[in-house]
């Protein structure tokens, strides 16, 4: 150790140190420790409104079912075939006694020795065959050449419908339609007659309905012959919207048309 040195430099001097450190006057009395207070916990002040709210909107259907259900017993456990559906008890016969005919000879039972019959069954068959009536063949039907057979019945060929009582009858419906429609076309004309006598409508005559259908034919044809002089390449406006004026023209004729072609009797009002 060099003079003027300290005695607790180095390692030596270091430990030392430490010893004299934990060997304070002040570590002789025990420490009390200081645990930290907590803060009171906090409880809000709407808890009980929250709890009666809760306690009033519960129901126990609300939950994953009853909110109280009562726990099985252990005695009634799943027993084999329980779920099977049982059959109701066999009502006793009164002649239980009595053993049902058997289609099959008893054990017990001999057969009868020594009958002959005298019976010619070779003539009889001849007789039979030459005497009966012929079997009735079922008229088929094959589908190739060399295909199979079907029963020519039930494969609809044969014509069954027009054989039936009712076959070309006009049905019930169809008469009863024609005649609403006739007893309508009635109505019609009455009420036609008598605008026509109060003199609000004039009927057209033939002439006067030929001269106006064939007019209108005619303007068909020259609005038709426009509609063919029209170019293939329809590029502009003007073009498309004159196309379709055309168009619509035609087809308003082709009604009109139809409407005078269809209805024989026309009335137009007085102006």
């Amino acid at each position: 150790m060099e003079v003027g040195a300290s005695p607790c430099q180095g390692p030596l001097g270091r430990r030392v140190t430490r010893q004299c450190a934990e060997e304070s006057i002040y570590n002789l009395l025990p420490r009390l420790e200081e645990k930290p207070v907590k803060p009171p916990r906090y409880i809000s002040t709407f808890r009980p409104s929250v709890k009666r709210e809760a306690e009033k909107n519960k129901s126990q259907w609300k939950t994953m079912g009853p909110a109280k259900v009562a726990e099985p017993s252990p005695k009634n456990f799943l027993q084999k075939h329980s779920k099977e559906p049982k059959l109701p008890p066999r009502k006793k016969e009164q002649d239980s006694k009595k053993l049902p005919a058997l289609s099959v000879p008893r054990r017990t039972d001999h057969p009868v020795m020594g009958i002959q019959s005298k019976k010619n069954f070779v003539n009889a068959n001849a007789v039979a065959a030459i005497t009966g009536l012929p079997k009735k063949l079922q008229p088929i039907y094959v589908d190739r050449r060399q295909g199979d057979k079907y029963l020519l019945e039930t494969s609809g060929l044969v014509p069954k419908y027009i054989k039936k009582k009712d076959y070309g009858v006009t049905p019930k419906y169809v008469t009863r339609r024609n005649e609403e429609m006739k007893r309508a076309q009635k109505e019609q004309e009455a009420s036609i007659l008598e605008h026509l006598k109060k003199g609000a409508m004039k009927q057209l005559s033939d002439e006067e309905r030929n001269s106006l259908l064939q007019g209108l034919k005619k303007n068909w044809e020259e609005v038709y012959r426009e509609f063919q002089g029209l170019s293939v390449n329809i590029d502009t406006i003007p073009k498309k919207i004159y196309k379709e004026k055309l168009e619509l023209q035609m087809k308003q004729l082709e009604h009109d048309m139809e409407v005078i072609e269809k209805h024989k009797v026309i009335c137009i009002a007085n102006e």
